[in-house]
């Protein structure tokens, strides 16, 4: 791709957002996209947003669990910006209609106290940046039709980012075992998954070390005071208006959103 057909495709689903109509899979679309088109139309997106007022708070991995790997035929993990008007406070209403395709899934985020700049990143590093932990729902959402997406589809698409509702329970990361720390996720009171931060690549401190080496090559980097969402532990799981979603971690405490 040019620098114009990549602008081109970057207002297309900039505006997707606003039209609420999602877009066809991009790789159908475009062919020959890489995954340097991929990220660069993500780039152009946010760029396009930070010159509209929003700024950058953190970032997400998306594609960290065995079953999503072996779905879209990959093997790394991608990664996606977390801008300031995705985060949402728990037990707040959060508007359905804002989203396309919305979905919920229970994460671990990390909140870091000094930054990390990859590659070479190791997990002491990694460890030694973090400030606390907290319980959190993604909202993820996908401006490609029915989420029919690919790797380079969802990577253009900001890691199909959507929003991000923080639980208020910060617990130092060295107060549990982040791979044991046991989740249940309810939806309006019934159970709809359950899972583990093993899930998470091994361990989401390896999803941290990931995120962190991968940006830091592309120069950017994980800023002190940003969150960053390690991946999901279980499934996600569809949203309607109404719903209720609860996460609770064994040794986190739990985090709700609720959508009207």
């Amino acid at each position: 791709m040019d620098h114009e057909t990549r602008t081109l495709v970057a207002g297309r689903l900039l505006a997707a957002y606003e039209s609420r109509e999602p877009l066809e899979p991009l790789t159908s679309t475009y062919e020959g996209m890489t995954l340097e088109d991929s990220y660069a139309i993500q780039l152009l997106q946010i760029e396009q947003r930070l010159a509209a007022g929003r700024t950058v708070q953190g970032h997400k991995v998306g594609l960290t669990s065995a079953a999503m790997q072996r779905l879209l035929g990959v093997t790394d993990p991608d990664y996606g910006h977390l801008l300031d008007d995705f985060f949402h406070l728990e037990h707040m209403p959060i508007p359905v209609g804002t989203f396309l395709q919305p979905r919920v899934e229970p994460e671990i985020a990390f909140v870091l106290k000094k930054p990390l700049k990859g590659p070479g990143v190791t997990a002491h590093e990694a460890l030694r940046a973090i400030d606390f932990v907290l319980p959190a729902l993604e909202i993820v959402d996908s401006r490609i039709r029915d989420w029919k997406i690919g790797l380079l589809d969802t990577i253009a698409d900001n890691a199909s980012s959507g929003a991000v509702v923080l639980g208020s329970t910060p617990t130092a990361v060295d107060a549990v075992d982040l791979r044991l720390a046991g989740a249940t996720f309810h939806r309006n009171g019934q159970v709809v998954g359950t899972g583990a931060g093993g899930a998470v690549l091994g361990s989401p401190l390896n999803s941290l070390v990931w995120l962190a080496n991968t940006v830091g090559a592309r120069g950017i980097t994980l800023e002190a005071g940003h969150v960053v969402l390690p991946g999901a532990v279980c499934a996600m799981a569809p949203v309607a208006a109404g719903d209720t979603f609860t996460a609770t971690f064994a040794g986190l405490g739990s985090v709700t959103a609720r959508f009207v």
